[in-house]
Parts: C-alpha cells; sequence; structure tokens
C-alpha cells in the first residue's frame, strides 16, 4: 500500500503560486480529508478560503506540528515556494530552534535544509507525500506539447541548457537556466525563474531567441521543491523573445496545461519535454 492509498487525513504545508491551490482541488475531487498549514507571508489568503485551515510562521515548528496532529493529520505534502527569510527574521520556537541547531551547516543548501525539515517530520510521526504523486497528470513526458516543436538550433541550445542546468543542480544552486546560441545567459538562484528571465532579457544577443530549460537537481528528494511551470512562465518567456521553453521530461509539474499550451501556441514558442540521464 502507498502513502497515497492510506485513509489518512493529508496536510497541505501551503507556500506561494498556485501549486497549493492545485493540490486542493485535486483532493476535493477525489473525495480525499485534508487540512492546510499556511505559511505566513507565503501562501495567498484566497489559497485556503473555505476550507479547514490554521496560519503559521516560518519559525513556529512546535505549533506546526502540534497544529497538524490536533487536525487528525497522518500525511504531509509540501506545495509552493517559499522565500527563505534571514535567519535573524525567523522568530524561533523551541522546536524551531533545535531544527535550526540541528541542521547547522546544511541550511546553507536547500536540498539539505529540506531534508533536515523532512527527517523532522518523519521523527514527529508524519509520512510525507511528493506533490507529484497528487497530481500525476500534471507531470508531462517527453516530447513537444501544442503546434510548435523545437528546431536543430534549439534543440543545441535546449541540451545545452540541459547539461548546465544538472551541473547546477549537482551544486545545490537552481533548477533553471537560460542558453541563447549556446551562451548561457543566466542561470537561477535564489532569486526563482522569472527573475531569471527577466535578467537574461537584457542580456540576450541579437539573431535566433534563446530557451529557458527547466530540471529537477540530480539526487533530489522529489518530495519536494519539484520544478513547476505555469501559463505566466510561458508568457514571461515569450515576452522576453524566447523562443521556448524545455523542461526535464517526469520531474517537471506544469499547472494549468491547458492554458500554458495555448499561451505557447499564440506565441508561437514551443514547450518541449527532455529526457535526461542522471
Amino acid at each position: 500500500m502507498t502513502n497515497t492509498d492510506r485513509p489518512q487525513r493529508i496536510g497541505i504545508i501551503a507556500g506561494r503560486g498556485d501549486l497549493p491551490r492545485h493540490i486542493i482541488a485535486a483532493l476535493q475531487s477525489s473525495g480525499r480529508d485534508f487540512f492546510v498549514l499556511a505559511i505566513e507571508g507565503q501562501a495567498e489568503p484566497a489559497t485556503v478560503a473555505g476550507v479547514a485551515h490554521a496560519w503559521v510562521g516560518l519559525g513556529q515548528v512546535g505549533y506546526g506540528f502540534a497544529t497538524l496532529k490536533a487536525a487528525g493529520v497522518g500525511l504531509v505534502v509540501f506545495a509552493g515556494a517559499v522565500k527563505r527569510p534571514s535567519l535573524f527574521s525567523l522568530k524561533l520556537d523551541a522546536k524551531g530552534a533545535a531544527l535550526i541547531a540541528k541542521i547547522g551547516i546544511r541550511s546553507m543548501g536547500d536540498d539539505g535544509l529540506l531534508r533536515a525539515v523532512s527527517d523532522a517530520f518523519e521523527e514527529e510521526g508524519f509520512a510525507m507525500v511528493g506533490a507529484d504523486e497528487l497530481l500525476k497528470s500534471l507531470v508531462v513526458g517527453e516530447g513537444s506539447l501544442g503546434r510548435f516543436k523545437p528546431d536543430a538550433l534549439a534543440m543545441n541550445d535546449l541540451q545545452r541548457g540541459l547539461q548546465v542546468a544538472l551541473a547546477l543542480g549537482t551544486l545545490d544552486v537552481g533548477q533553471a537556466v537560460v542558453v541563447q546560441q549556446g551562451i548561457v545567459l543566466g542561470v537561477e538562484a535564489i532569486e526563482g525563474t522569472d527573475a531569471l528571465i527577466d535578467r537574461a532579457t537584457i542580456l540576450r544577443r541579437d539573431g535566433l531567441g534563446g530557451v529557458l530549460v527547466k530540471v529537477m537537481k540530480p539526487g533530489q528528494d522529489r518530495r519536494f521543491d519539484l520544478p513547476t511551470l505555469g501559463p505566466e512562465t510561458v508568457s514571461r518567456a515569450a515576452a522576453a523573445g524566447l523562443r521556448g521553453i524545455g523542461f526535464e521530461a517526469g520531474s517537471v509539474i506544469i499547472l494549468n496545461q491547458t492554458e500554458a499550451v495555448a499561451r505557447a501556441d499564440a506565441a508561437g514558442i514551443f514547450l518541449h519535454g527532455l529526457a535526461a540521464a542522471k
């Protein structure tokens, strides 16, 4: 029996973006019972409107555990981006302080931090489930979506971007890169994909536009921070003069896929799933 087969209430740890809303809708459609623990300053109030929820500060680890247990949660899924604050700005409770002390140097990278958080939840008796297990239809395979496909020059940029993005991922840096005519215009770090596209726009060269490539970091725990794309990313890429978007097949969630493909078709750019051997 898998985690998703167990008749346990699911706790959604909700951050920024559309992913928490998609998970809520999927659970409502399937009749699964759930409770949302929304992170203050990250999740949008509209995300939790009309559903069972509570708000928690990033430093309120003990309160978060207690709230989930009181709500009868057995499974936990992390959904949505979280802008990591300065350690000095966190109002840590006792469990939060103990967790930070335990993490130590691992807190310098996302993967180490997320592994430590996962360990903490499991030590409290919660089982973890990945967003992709609840949204399987949104994880796309190889090949092109929509009407447009990459030509040979675009495929060269896509393969170059894939190579660079995976290399960056092994260093726990980011999940995306922009490449134009074989030249890396920008790599994603803490600023996120939208800011990467904006920065690459300033650096673009004359001639054929570049491509955005998004991947999952090699060795990344699929239960956390699975990369996502959506209609807004498509529109931003098109406005930046990019020829298309490549994503690692089977490892990237595409939100509002019908709308994302429609925007790509209207803009004349491609969405293409790339196989990546890791």
